[in-house]
């Protein structure tokens, strides 16, 4: 099935100023100018986050997909459990209730140093609410994990995605600095209409 709407969810202190988010942004606009594309900038709260993604979507058919970066991959995973559809994961954040617990208080964001917000300690608790078991359909999941994550454990991530397809990179790094080798791939497997 072709996918006509696709949505990118950035990462914690990430933005759809992303450099993957941007190349994908162009690519999908260049190559299928008819598919619906969404990158929302995410609020700091992960209930509000994922009501929004939600609420974004509500009237999207099933023919929609998702590609999520970090803790984008993690709610990614939470919206192709929801609605069914594929979803490309890059290097997706597994426990981001335990691993962002650390970063409790006020932070930045990677693209406008001056903007601030605060991670609550409700947040980490709204993390864990969102956790959604074992995949309903893998083979919906293709997964995008780089050994040389200085974030997060590879072992991890890979073990989280039993049955999906799975590439995995033998170096690499958090932010997917290799990305453009990988977007073809990740193309063939959403079936852009």
């Amino acid at each position: 099935m072709h996918t006509t709407h696709l949505l990118y969810l950035h990462g914690f202190r990430s933005s759809p100023q992303s450099a993957k988010a941007r190349r994908m942004a162009a690519l999908v606009k260049q190559r299928h100018p008819q598919v619906m594309w969404w990158c929302p900038q995410l609020p700091p709260s992960p209930a509000a986050a994922i009501d929004m993604i939600m609420e974004g979507i509500a009237d999207w058919p099933d023919t929609l997909a998702v590609i999520g970066s970090s803790l984008g991959g993690f709610y990614a995973t939470c919206v192709a459990q929801a609605r069914g559809c594929k979803a490309v994961l890059l290097n997706p954040a597994v426990h981001p209730a335990r691993d962002l617990a650390k970063y409790i208080g006020e932070q930045t964001t990677w693209h406008n140093p001056g903007e601030r917000f605060f991670f609550e300690p409700g947040f980490v608790a709204e993390l864990r609410a969102l956790e959604c078991g074992a995949l309903a359909r893998p083979e919906n999941i293709f997964a995008i994990i780089a050994k040389g994550d200085e974030v997060l454990d590879w072992r991890e991530m890979s073990a989280r995605y039993p049955g999906a397809y799975t590439k995995l990179l033998e170096g690499g790094d958090h932010a997917l600095s290799d990305f453009e080798p990988h977007i073809e791939d990740l193309f063939a497997f959403l079936e852009l209409a």
